[in-house]
């Protein structure tokens, strides 16, 4: 199977959208649409969304504190707009790994994962 490609979610609008999965005070950071599942990454934790079922009223939800990462890769094709894959190796679990699409904030992205994991968080 190939690696999904994750849209651009606005923060607001995820932030909106899953105000009751998120903490007292928690900001979306970043949030990408894969099909019907979703990844955000926050000030606290990555959270990702799996859309279950034919009717997608099954929902499961993974949060994932960024202590729980061990490492990031990013490779792309020169360019950090342009076929960027991200994967985030996990403690005790799979890799998670997407095509970001054309418009990610990929400095960005990193420079969160990277504060995070060069913190201990």
């Amino acid at each position: 199977m190939g690696l999904i490609n994750a849209t651009v979610w606005d923060a607001a609008d995820a932030a909106e959208d899953l105000a009751y999965a998120l903490a007292r005070g928690e900001q979306v950071r970043f949030a990408f649409k894969l099909v019907r599942d979703s990844i955000l990454f926050t000030d606290r934790r990555i959270m990702t969304v799996d859309i279950q079922g034919l009717t997608g009223t099954k929902r499961r939800y993974v949060s994932i504190p960024y202590r729980a990462i061990t490492t990031f890769a990013l490779e792309s094709a020169g360019h950090f707009d342009l076929d960027t894959e991200l994967t985030l190796t996990v403690s005790g679990s799979e890799p998670i790994a997407f095509n970001l699409s054309r418009g990610a904030d990929v400095p960005g992205l990193v420079t969160l994962l990277t504060e995070h994991l060069s913190a201990g968080k």
